[in-house]
């Protein structure tokens, strides 16, 4: 849902730094939603570049308001350029790229930077990352991480009146995100993002340390805030913790009205069945967009899964996943 409210502040964009000149973006290994562009082609035109990769959730959160002003502004000369440049193995498989943009309705150029060439050329370090250039091509503004959409928009406005563009509508676009795009309930997240593989995990709780072989584990009876713990069979490899044998469990302790994880099907193909628990018992109405109230879904494709969305007062819970086939593959958990 998407609403409008005026601006309060028109401020000349003669009054934005000069952060660089927009650098190459030949180091693209493959383009979506465009055939491939460039620094010079774009000269004229005001871009928004994106830095993002599919299952980043602090990207997704700022996609509605990143397709509203691709939408509004587009007759204005914007153009917005997503840069996707991967965090996880699976994430460098063009056709999972393609599945995820198609599912998201992002119809905005996407250039695939699999070697992080784009990102080193933009001496980037974050998922998301926002470059505001002119139509000169060099940059005046940036933007790391998701907010502060009031001003990032002002900014495109102002760069496109530089520009001439005529009879802007100095209207601010107000977006409602749904599902995964909703904003976070920033003031009761008590969870901080979590990996599994043992190159970034962190608070493994589990008593037993095998690093990249099949090996059975053990989850404490309790867990502190924000510890993890394996039950089963499990194999943590360098990125992800695999799951070897049907009914291997994972359990979080967690504060956060929405919980999600980063998740893969087997690697020799088919879906892999799971089963939610919150504190013991069935999500219910706490239920994700990807688990129904008994709890139940399937892993069917790579990317980020929503399993827990609160309802009512958030306080701290726990978390319970068993996958009922093996081949699963979990790499990170994420709140909001």
């Amino acid at each position: 849902m998407t609403r409008l409210f005026r601006a309060t502040m028109h401020r000349s964009a003669d009054e934005l730094p000069f952060e660089g000149s927009m650098p190459s973006l030949d180091g693209a290994t493959g383009w979506l939603n465009s055939s491939p562009l460039t620094t010079a082609g774009l000269r004229g035109k005001v871009v928004l570049v994106v830095f993002l990769t599919y299952t980043c959730i602090n990207w997704l959160r700022t996609l509605a308001h990143v397709r509203a002003w691709a939408e509004k502004y587009a007759d204005d000369g914007l153009v917005v350029l997503g840069v996707h440049t991967p965090e996880f193995d699976f994430e460098h498989d063009v056709d999972n790229i393609r599945r995820a943009v198609k599912a998201l309705r992002v119809d905005h150029p996407i250039a695939i930077d699999n070697d992080y060439a784009v990102w080193t050329a933009f001496a980037n370090h974050y998922w998301p990352a926002f470059y505001f250039v002119d139509a000169e091509g060099r940059i005046r503004h940036h933007r790391f991480g998701e907010g502060d959409f009031e001003q990032s928009e002002m900014v495109l406005q102002r760069l496109l009146a530089a520009a001439g563009a005529a009879d802007l509508d100095r209207d601010l676009v107000e977006v409602d995100g749904e599902g995964l795009e909703a904003a976070a309930d920033w003031d009761d997240l008590r969870s901080p993002e979590s990996y599994l593989g043992y190159e970034r995990a962190d608070a493994f709780a589990s008593p037993e340390r095998a690093l990249g072989v099949r090996h059975d584990y053990t989850a404490p009876e309790q867990l502190r805030l924000n510890s993890w713990a394996l039950a089963g069979t499990w194999t943590v490899a360098p990125n992800a913790a695999v799951v070897e044998e049907p009914d291997g469990r994972l359990t979080y302790r967690f504060q956060a009205r929405d919980l999600h994880m980063v998740l893969a099907p087997p690697a020799g193909g088919g879906g892999a069945r799971f089963r939610v628990r919150l504190d013991g018992q069935a999500p219910g109405a706490a239920h994700g967009t990807d688990a129904d109230e008994q709890g139940e879904g399937t892993v069917s494709e790579p990317r980020l899964y929503q399993l827990i969305r609160q309802p009512g007062p958030v306080t701290e819970r726990t978390f319970e996943i068993t996958f009922l086939d093996p081949g699963a593959q979990a790499y990170a958990f994420t709140f909001g």
